[in-house]
């Protein structure tokens, strides 16, 4: 696996945005999770290529993701995604004490890709899963990934079931779709 630093991209590779709460005596509470995030925008990816995301979170945090430098045809496999922070931050949590922080992701893949089905997943890949529950970004939107809100102290390391696409039922997609880097 490869191990990269993901930054600001406008291409077509997977792009990838993190959610801290953090509390902050001086802002107001919203609901700004990517799971809320559908519910505002069509699509997380505005025309200059920022994530909807950096509407309610100004922080640019660093974010580690391994995914394999090459896949075959119709393969489940995972990407890795780090959320590297500080564990002793706090957010204010609904009966208005400080609590652990919550993260949450939106995963943006290249065209073809898509969430593995539970049932192609192997019992080594559930188990590194866990308990969590991705889900696309709107259905007819099968390459963006969103996860969150979920706790930052279980969840600092998030594996996400990626599918790769099988050129033989998928006539329209080529190896040439995909930027090499």
């Amino acid at each position: 696996m490869q191990n990269r630093k993901m930054g600001k991209r406008t291409d077509d590779s997977i792009h990838l945005c993190i959610d801290h709460d953090i509390c902050n005596n001086s802002s107001i509470y919203f609901n700004a999770y990517p799971i809320f995030a559908q519910q505002g925008y069509e699509n997380p990816r505005e025309a200059t290529g920022r994530i909807v995301c950096a509407n309610c979170h100004l922080a640019n945090k660093p974010v580690d993701i391994e995914v394999p430098q090459a896949v075959l045809p119709d393969t489940v496999f995972e990407a890795v995604v780090r959320i590297p922070y500080d564990m002793q931050l706090k957010q204010v949590l609904a009966n208005g004490k400080k609590g652990a922080l919550n993260v949450g992701a939106v995963l943006i893949l290249p065209e073809g890709f898509e969430l593995a089905p539970p049932d192609r997943l192997s019992p080594e890949m559930k188990e590194k899963m866990g308990n969590l529950s991705f889900q696309c970004y709107r259905p007819n939107k099968r390459k963006i990934l969103v996860i969150g809100p979920v706790p930052g102290q279980k969840s600092s390391e998030i594996v996400f079931p990626i599918l790769s696409p099988d050129p033989a039922t998928k006539k329209t997609f080529t190896s040439e779709n995909i930027p090499y880097m």
